[in-house]
């Protein structure tokens, strides 16, 4: 979804050409990891920021290209909308104090970002959504001029043919219906990657999508949305709904979602999920392009298809020297502070290699749709939600607080950072802070939430909003775990 995209109408031949372009391409992928060679290379992690963009009065700021002209920084990436922008970080060693380099280049790049960005009155902020953020911002208006987006808006609401029902509940429920794919812009998440070596990557994706209920409770930080209190994790929720083409036909079945906690368990591996997600999705953008590489093939079309459908954790093929897989952890949100988000990368990825050894022991005791269902209780609840999680001698499923799998987790992760060779005080860094968030039951969604919930004791809502956002950006700029950052409700 990165490339330069022209905006066109697109023939019943182009479909034909590129649907069978990718399924050539599944092939060539499987005798590619098949060969001997790919995937040796020393394991690395990645993320990519999204941010939003906001003027001095908290409102949002649409100046992201205008703000890329003077950044000049190939880092830095459009976003659907125009108050959104993106940060890919760089890649590194997963040996080591890989943590402290993500954090460290998050804050020099994020000053650097909000010196020039207040130049033309806009501040950057790390948050899953920005609690000023109103029903107006969210259409074509304010989507960013780019032919991508335009095509991804065309092509969603056609294949839907009617507009999209945001329906969530909270102490403050909304309920409206939007044309607009701009809804979807309203989230901006942290994204982790991590490298996987192939022969273990069906057992680490498992242990990875096992573990993303505890990973989100802990990480929420989206729990407003248009000025109410709804989900912990509201992103989450929006985030399908907001893009979900899917109309049920007379007999009421649907398509699968775009937008998914995934199909089942991943057996051998994987290339299922690359053949899953040709088999299941119409393509959206049927473009096809030269393939110039000199070594192991782009695969160009494949890599574009996966970007149009959106797992909450997504595999990734790249070509680059012996080729590799990677995980993409895409559930974890943006904010609140660069300490937080390496923290969560942190958890998730060594909650996923911890466990990648012992997960046959889980599949078998819980059903996939029991995962799925945990997923979606932590995104709602947090650290409040109950999930269902095997017990000794259990003959039925059993609902447990996921704050006790979380504390168990956090050895888990522990020794799952120490095989990637993550140095001891680096790792006892980064799960502290974890560990911090479980024992104060503060995370960025309950100190938002409880936050705005004292402000309107005292002041109408828009009020609340924005002083809520003030005292946030305050203690994101002060860099300080969300665990730490002052509590005027008490």
């Amino acid at each position: 979804m990165g490339r330069d995209i022209l905006e066109r109408e697109y023939s019943a031949k182009d479909y034909e050409q590129f649907n069978r372009r990718i399924h050539d391409q599944v092939d060539i992928l499987k005798q590619v990891i098949a060969k001997p060679e790919f995937g040796k290379e020393p394991i690395s992690i990645g993320a990519e920021l999204e941010m939003y963009l906001m003027n001095s009065q908290g409102d949002v700021s649409p100046v992201n290209l205008e703000l890329l002209e003077l950044l000049q920084d190939i880092q830095y990436q459009t976003e659907l909308n125009k108050f959104n922008l993106e940060l890919n970080l760089s890649p590194v060693p997963a040996k080591g104090k890989p943590f402290n380099e993500l954090t460290k280049e998050i804050i020099t790049k994020f000053n650097r970002l909000s010196s020039v960005a207040s130049k033309i009155d806009t501040r950057p902020l790390a948050v899953g959504i920005l609690p000023t953020l109103q029903e107006r911002h969210l259409s074509k208006e304010y989507m960013t001029d780019v032919g991508r987006y335009r095509l991804l808006a065309r092509e969603l609401l056609k294949h839907r043919g009617e507009p999209f029902h945001i329906k969530i509940d909270g102490d403050d429920p909304v309920d409206f219906y939007s044309s607009e794919v701009c809804v979807e812009g309203a989230n901006t998440s942290f994204q982790v990657h991590l490298m996987t070596e192939k022969d273990k990557f069906a057992n680490t994706f498992n242990a990875a999508q096992l573990t993303l209920p505890m990973a989100v409770a802990t990480a929420a930080n989206s729990g407003v949305f248009l000025g109410k209190c709804l989900w912990d994790e509201t992103r989450v929720v929006l985030f399908k709904q907001s893009i979900d083409n899917r109309v049920p036909d007379a007999s009421g079945w649907r398509q699968p979602s775009r937008v998914t906690f995934g199909h089942g368990w991943v057996r051998k591996s994987a290339w299922e999920l690359f053949s899953e997600t040709v088999n299941l999705y119409q393509p959206i953008f049927p473009e096809l392009f030269d393939d110039d590489s000199s070594g192991l093939p782009e695969l160009a079309e494949l890599n574009l298809h996966m970007g149009t459908t959106w797992p909450w954790n997504r595999a990734v093929y790249s070509n680059k020297g012996n080729g590799h897989l990677r995980i993409e952890f895409r559930a974890l949100p943006a904010g609140p502070t660069a300490l937080d988000m390496s923290a969560n990368a942190a958890f998730s990825i060594g909650m996923a290699v911890g466990l990648e050894e012992k997960i046959d022991e889980y599949l078998s005791r819980i059903p996939f749709r029991f995962a799925e269902y945990n997923f979606y209780r932590a995104a709602k609840c947090g650290m409040r939600a109950t999930v269902l999680w095997p017990q000794n001698y259990q003959n039925k499923p059993v609902e447990v607080p996921i704050k006790n799998i979380i504390d168990d987790m956090l050895q888990v992760a522990s020794d799952g950072l120490s095989k990637l060779g993550v140095d001891r005080d680096e790792r006892d860094k980064y799960l502290h802070i974890i560990q911090r968030r479980l024992s104060t039951g503060i995370n960025g969604a309950t100190w938002t939430k409880q936050t705005l919930r004292h402000l309107r004791k005292s002041m109408n809502s828009d009020e609340a909003s924005s002083k809520l956002l003030d005292l946030y950006f305050e203690n994101q700029m002060g860099g300080q775990p969300v665990s730490e950052w002052e509590r005027i409700w008490k």
